[in-house]
């Protein structure tokens, strides 16, 4: 079975392999926003075992009228609240946002191939760079 993924519109494929040795780095590195859908924070305060409200007051913030997840500061990195050094990887895999999902298939990236390069080095091919 192939690691590549493609998704039709995007000139670029993934390779899913690559997130073994790349120490999270769409997990790391700039601050940014991680938004949270309803569902999604029922189904990640369910996974961590917390009350939603216990849940939302200690991992997430709120940014305008949406939630967005944490982040700390790690040297001169902001990472999610929920990546994990140890394991290189997501504590709340199973339920993880949509955001981290659909990663790196975003409109953003489809015009920034190459800045999309040189965050994840599971990026394959492209007409655009």
């Amino acid at each position: 079975m192939s690691s590549v993924v493609r998704k039709d519109g995007f000139s670029y494929a993934f390779d899913t392999s690559a997130c073994y040795t790349c120490e999270g780095r769409c997990c790391t590195g700039e601050s940014g926003y991680i938004y949270v859908t309803k569902n999604e924070i029922e189904a990640i305060s369910k996974l961590l075992d917390l009350d939603i409200r216990d849940f939302v007051n200690e991992y997430l913030f709120k940014k305008g009228y949406k939630y967005s997840i944490k982040e700390i500061k790690y040297n001169d990195s902001h990472e999610c609240i929920f990546y994990d050094r140890e394991i290189n990887g997501c504590m709340v895999y199973e339920a993880r946002p949509s955001q981290c999902i659909t990663f790196p298939f975003w409109d953003y990236y489809k015009e920034k191939v190459a800045e999309l390069k040189q965050e994840c080095p599971g990026i394959i091919g492209s007409n655009n760079d």
